[in-house]
């Protein structure tokens, strides 16, 4: 067990896993990591299982004391790191000593970094997640964002653990355009044809007001055959609803449990992390896959977490 003293969490930090589920039915909302991808890669170079709490930064980079001796790994988003004011790279283990100081830039591509430490981030489990609830103000740190100041605790380590990097080869690259392939409906059938080829034919860029809920679009409007509106059914982690002003909104990890907005639209689970990373003014093209084509995906996305012994040797 450790401890790390918050100095300057970045534009927001929050603590987070891999979600809170079995819950959208009494309206708690999943959480959890946006970026599973960063996240778990994280957790793997830190000597955590894929479940351990990380803290997820935001824009800029968190700064920080270590109190303890400590291993860590940041992934995610390009940053520039420093450990006592040597460069850090990302995508690898580090090591630190109590009074080491970490911190960080802004991000130079990208939206999010992930901060794992060996022993994952100690916090209390609420309904089976660690993660932070924002709206309900449970979870996490506190219930909230982290602050200048927090204290913020690790759990037990499995023992001393071997430093490791990803293979450069596959250190995600992130830019100004993302494509992102969408499986049509469960409610394709509320927007016109012309609709919905002005949403697969047209780029979209990512609005300011977006957030950990959900990704706020700006493009050609999507014409509805009637109204916008359904009747309130369950969401999913990249449903995409087209509200009345025609501008898609896709939701992320923090989405609510309903919606009454029609969902033209599903981002397969392979491309999530590629969402997650989409910063404000970032240009988003979708594109028509079938079901086969997305369960192939996710089958390829999967197995990568199989072989991280093999991606992540350990650094000579």
């Amino acid at each position: 067990m450790g401890q790390i003293k918050i100095a300057d969490p970045g534009m927001k930090a929050f603590v987070e896993d891999l979600g809170r589920y079995g819950y959208q039915r009494y309206g708690v909302s999943v959480s959890g990591v946006v970026d599973e991808f960063a996240g778990r890669v994280a957790n793997f170079l830190a000597g955590n299982a894929p479940e351990a709490a990380v803290i997820e930064i935001t824009l800029k980079g968190i700064s920080l004391e270590f109190m303890d001796n400590a291993l860590f790994a940041i992934t995610g988003s390009p940053c520039e790191y420093t450990l006592n004011g040597s460069p850090l790279p990302l995508w690898q283990s580090h090591s630190a000593k109590a009074g080491d100081v970490l911190a960080g830039g802004f991000m130079s591509a990208g939206l999010r970094n992930y901060l794992a430490l060996a022993g994952g981030i100690d916090v209390p489990v609420i309904m089976g997640s660690r993660s932070t609830n924002l709206r309900g103000k449970f979870g996490g740190y506190k219930g909230r964002e982290l602050k200048k100041g927090d204290v913020v605790e690790t759990g037990k380590t499995a023992g001393a653990q071997p430093a490791r990097a990803l293979k450069a080869e596959y250190i995600p690259q992130y830019g100004a355009e993302i494509d992102v392939r969408v499986i049509p409906g469960p409610q394709d059938e509320a927007v016109t044809e012309a609709g919905m080829k002005t949403f697969l034919g047209s780029p979209y860029k990512v609005s300011f007001d977006s957030d950990r809920m959900g990704i706020r679009l700006a493009g050609e409007k999507i014409g509805h055959v009637k109204a916008a509106d359904i009747i309130s059914d369950g969401i999913t982690f990249g449903s995409i609803q087209a509200p009345g002003d025609g501008q898609p909104i896709i939701m992320l990890a923090e989405r609510q449990t309903t919606g009454g907005y029609c969902k033209i639209a599903t981002a397969i689970t392979a491309d999530r992390s590629r969402l997650a990373q989409a910063r404000p003014k970032c240009q988003i093209r979708f594109h028509k896959v079938s079901p086969e084509e997305a369960l192939e995906a996710l089958k390829d996305y999967r197995s990568f977490f199989d072989k991280l012994d093999e991606y992540c040797p350990v650094k000579n």
